[in-house]
Parts: C-alpha cells; sequence; structure tokens
C-alpha cells in the first residue's frame, strides 16, 4: 500500500485506476480550461502569517454548516457520475461522509439514486437539484428528497446551458460508457474497475431512469437530457422551487455579487461562490477570487460557503480565514473514490483534517471558528475590479 500524505498521491492512483472517459470527466474544464486552473492556482497567491510562542493546544475543527454539525467545515460537493468512478460510488462516498462527520451531497446526475444513498446510509444526506423545465419531476424530485429525510436541498444555477467541455466531447462521454474500440481498449487495462462495474446493476443514472417522462431505459435519456436544461431560467423560477422545498436551501453557482444579492432574496439559506469547478464559463475568475466580494455585498445576512479548487486543507483554511463559512470539495473526494473506493474518500478527508489542523496551529489559531483574514496575505489586485 502506497503513502498517501496529499490528494496528489490520490490522483496518481486514481489516474491508474479509472477509464480516461471518467479521468478527464473529472480532471477537466471546459473550452481552454484557464478557469479550471486559476481555481487551483489563485490559492497559492495567498500567504500565511506563522506565528509562534502561542498555545496551540486543544485546536478544534467543528463548526456548523447551515445549522447542522459537522466534524470540519468541509462538505462533499455533488459530482456527476460519481458511480462510474468507482461501482455504487454514491453510496461508498455517502457512507464515508457519514462517517467521518460531514454532508455529503447527491447529484441529481448521479448514478445510485436518492433511495439507493439512503437504503445504505443511516444518517440525512444533502440533495442537489439541477433547474430543469419540467415542473412535474422537479416537484417529484423534491418529495423524493423528503422521503429519503435529506436535511438539505442544494439548487444548482449555473446549469441552463452545458459549457464547452472538449475533453467530454472527444471522449464520447456516456454512462454507461459506450463501447467502442478506443474504449473497451481502455478499459480493459483499468481491470479492478472493470470487475467492480461487472459486480453492480447501477451503471446509469438512477435518479432520471424511470423518474422523468418518456425516459424508461438508458436510450432514451440523451433526448430527455438535450431538451431538459431550463434555459429561460429566472430568478422568480427559483422562487417556485422554493415553495417546492421547505426545508434548509442553498443556492450554489453564485459568482457575481449582483447574483448573492438575489439568492438572499429567495429565501436561502447559504450560498455557494462557485464557478462549476471551470466547467461552465471558461474565462471567469476564480472562485476564491469572487468570494470577497460576495461576502461584501451580504455580509452576514446568509451564509458563505465555497467550492472549486480546493486540494488542500491550507485551501480550506484560507477560504475560511477569508469569509466563508463552508467549503466542499469534489475533485478531491473523486480522486479518493476512484483510488481506493470507500477507504479512499476516507483518506481524502483524513488527508483534508490534518492539513487543515496543522496549518491552523502554525498560524497561531485553535479553533476553525475564529479564522479572519488577519492570517492571510493577499494581494492587493486579487479580489479584482468589480466597477
Amino acid at each position: 500500500m502506497p503513502v498517501i500524505t496529499n490528494i496528489e498521491d490520490l490522483k496518481a492512483i486514481y489516474a491508474r485506476r479509472v477509464p480516461k472517459m471518467f479521468y478527464d470527466y473529472a480532471e477537466s474544464g471546459s473550452w481552454s480550461e484557464q478557469t479550471f486552473r486559476e481555481n487551483v492556482t489563485d490559492f497559492d497567491r495567498i500567504y500565511l502569517r506563522q506565528r509562534v510562542a502561542i498555545d496551540m493546544t486543544g485546536r478544534n475543527l467543528a463548526s456548523t454548516m447551515i445549522g447542522q454539525d459537522v466534524a470540519m467545515p468541509v462538505g462533499l460537493a455533488p459530482v456527476g457520475l460519481t458511480g462510474m468512478q468507482h461501482a455504487d460510488g454514491e453510496i461508498k462516498a455517502a457512507r464515508a461522509a457519514e462517517r467521518f462527520g460531514v454532508p455529503f451531497t447527491l447529484s441529481t446526475m448521479s448514478i445510485c439514486s436518492i433511495e439507493d444513498v439512503a437504503a445504505h446510509t443511516s444518517k440525512p444526506f444533502w440533495m442537489q437539484v439541477y433547474t430543469l423545465k419540467d415542473d412535474d419531476f422537479m416537484q417529484r424530485l423534491f418529495d423524493r428528497a423528503k422521503a429519503a429525510k435529506c436535511s438539505a436541498a442544494m439548487i444548482t444555477v449555473d446549469l441552463q446551458m452545458l459549457g464547452q467541455r472538449h475533453k467530454d466531447l472527444k471522449n464520447g462521454l456516456s454512462a454507461p460508457p459506450k463501447l467502442t474500440v478506443k474504449s473497451v481498449a481502455n478499459m480493459m487495462t483499468k481491470m479492478q474497475w472493470g470487475l467492480g462495474m461487472l459486480g453492480t446493476k447501477r451503471r446509469f443514472f438512477g435518479n432520471i431512469v424511470g423518474h422523468a417522462k418518456g425516459v424508461t431505459d438508458p436510450s432514451s435519456l440523451s433526448a430527455w437530457t438535450a431538451e431538459a436544461f431550463d434555459q429561460a431560467l429566472n430568478w422568480d423560477r427559483i422562487r417556485q422551487f422554493r415553495r417546492m422545498w421547505d426545508g434548509p436551501l442553498i443556492i450554489k453557482g453564485i459568482m457575481d455579487p449582483r447574483d448573492a444579492l438575489e439568492a438572499l432574496n429567495v429565501g436561502a439559506d447559504a450560498l455557494i461562490v462557485s464557478n462549476h469547478g471551470g466547467r461552465q464559463l471558461d474565462g471567469a475568475i476564480s472562485s476564491i477570487r469572487a468570494l470577497p466580494a460576495i461576502l461584501d455585498a451580504v455580509g452576514d445576512r446568509i451564509e458563505v460557503h465555497l467550492d472549486s479548487g480546493i486540494r488542500s486543507g491550507q485551501d480550506v483554511l484560507k477560504a475560511l480565514a477569508m469569509g466563508a463559512r463552508g467549503t466542499y470539495i469534489g475533485r478531491a473526494f473523486t480522486y479518493g473514490l476512484g483510488a481506493m473506493g470507500e477507504a479512499g474518500v476516507t483518506r481524502a478527508l483524513e488527508v483534508i483534517a490534518k492539513e487543515l489542523d496543522s496549518t491552523m496551529g502554525l498560524c497561531g489559531r485553535r479553533d476553525v471558528r475564529d479564522l479572519d483574514r488577519d492570517i492571510l496575505m493577499i494581494p492587493k489586485d486579487f479580489a479584482g475590479n468589480w466597477a
């Protein structure tokens, strides 16, 4: 067993064990991938202030996100096709998150269904929903989440249309994967992955097939998907969704202070500063650069969380110290899942927690809830010009 000291170690194993189609799905952005790259590299522009001769005993990472206790303020972000990264992937990731004490968010475009995950976990998880045109499907999706006792809903608002994801197009991304000479040749080199897939019946979008009107099998899914997303989406439509769900609500995909204020006005409990991991509008600024202006706009009237680009506990600390109340990892836990299944997700969380804990101590802080910008050195031009 290799010694895993950071998320990059898991990524290296992941690259060897998962078919190229699904590796590229996780490890890519849209168009030129500028935003995808800068989501990560912009964290490196923020420096930390080391403090000494300060008592760092009794450190605490526990906090809350939307009023729910968490072992650390890091949730597992919704990631589509997680069950293609590893057999029954959503179930395995949810179990790891539950044991660790952090939120797991199930994607609408998951392989395992809401009911599957609920049947294999013992604590409530969060449900992510896309803004789709079909009112009946949306209402039933929220109702299914309620029946599964999901403790929060997360509405993703930045996918009215699909970004130009060149690698996915070139690879012919699908679930289950299309059997071409190229894809079969690659999958034959991933025996452990293949054996896992042979041992499960969960190989297509479990929340869609059999639930969306006219989608009775995987062959009818692509036509539905092409028409499902709502390009006419507006904030009144999001208010309709708010009425469909009376529990805690999170709005994901906010990158502009004006949209942050709209999320506040629809009655959301939290918003997530996120550019969809760089998979939508290429050329948008990184999430961490967008964070300060959004915090300034909404103040403490709504919880502000951050997603996109986090690969370490130090990244988590920087986001929290800047003012975020919670953070999310998507690719980081996906690397662990593809590398080692459920144990790999646990290992990813352990790595993040250890890095967050040790960095916090070396910055002279003992409680994650007390982090502030005093421990950061931020470039003057970092937040950009919003004029």
